[in-house]
């Protein structure tokens, strides 16, 4: 493929960025990263051509990536609202630097659509990690020998309302359901936070060693832009959702992603869980 065909991926941190510049590197495209000051600290960015930037540094970032050929970007991992006052700024960030405050007041989406947004503006196609890396997208149904019973599904679908609802809110992609009650919902502390709560909830509520009980749900907000960031199961999420004697997993089928699905599914059908996808 030419350089011109190149993938920008603006990386935040998380295993996601990795994940899909691997995927991605494997279709054999080239991949140029461009790693965010302040939210990544991983050492794989080495093994791709690639220059750390601030958010501050919209102008840089552009030449980095037209510079590396690049025609289509996305943007993934977790990205921390930036403490404006000690960012690093270049001149089209002192420009864009109301407006990106304004962005960031609106909630985490909004500061991602805005970042994106300035990469469309310079001429570039954002893409989300569905279409830059396909092999990542939940399908429908369960991947692995578990699969939910008449009661997890109950469970599963009250899970997804309470996702829904909250997420018109701007408040998180995750929650857990036991037997019709909600046990947990995510905010900004995270997914993997969120289930560790869990364990300090009375039995009589929840799943135990000798009975695992609800599912973790995960979902795409109403208005949140799959461009941006799409709900993620790892093998740490089946390993932590194991940890809070949850019955399964269930994700949005076409909206969310699971990273490395055969290891994924060979640790859930080692801990006894089921890992699914939904349409909702």
């Amino acid at each position: 493929m030419t350089a011109l065909g190149a993938l920008g991926l603006i990386a935040g941190g998380g295993e996601l960025p990795r994940a899909v510049a691997e995927a991605v590197r494997e279709t054999g495209r080239v991949v140029f990263v461009v790693p965010l000051v302040g939210s990544v600290t991983e050492d794989w960015v080495k093994d791709f051509p690639h220059e750390f930037l601030s958010p501050g540094e919209p102008g840089r970032i552009i030449k980095a990536l037209k510079g590396a050929g690049v025609s289509d970007v996305l943007l993934a991992g977790r990205v921390d609202r930036p403490k404006f006052s000690e960012m690093k700024l270049d001149a089209k960030g002192v420009t864009l630097l109301p407006k990106a405050i304004a962005a960031a007041k609106k909630g985490d989406d909004s500061l991602l659509r805005f970042i994106v947004g300035i990469c469309e503006d310079a001429g570039l196609k954002a893409v989300s990690v569905a279409e830059a890396a396909p092999a990542l997208v939940a399908c429908e149904g369960a991947i692995g020998a578990q699969t939910p019973g008449d009661e997890q599904k109950s469970d599963i679908e009250q899970a997804f309302r309470i996702v829904h609802a909250l997420g018109t809110l701007d408040v998180g992609q995750a929650a857990v359901v036991c037997e019709g009650l909600a046990l947990a919902v995510e905010a900004a502390e995270g997914t993997d936070a969120m289930l560790a709560r869990i364990g300090s909830l009375r039995e009589s509520v929840r799943g135990t060693a000798a009975k695992k009980r609800g599912v973790l749900v995960k979902a795409l907000k109403p208005l949140q832009d799959a461009k941006t960031d799409m709900p993620v199961v790892g093998v740490q999420t089946v390993k932590n959702a194991a940890a809070a004697f949850l019955s399964g997993i269930a994700v949005e089928a076409g909206a969310a992603l699971i990273l490395d699905k055969q290891a994924v599914t060979a640790e859930a059908d080692r801990l006894g869980l089921f890992v699914v996808g939904v349409k909702p």
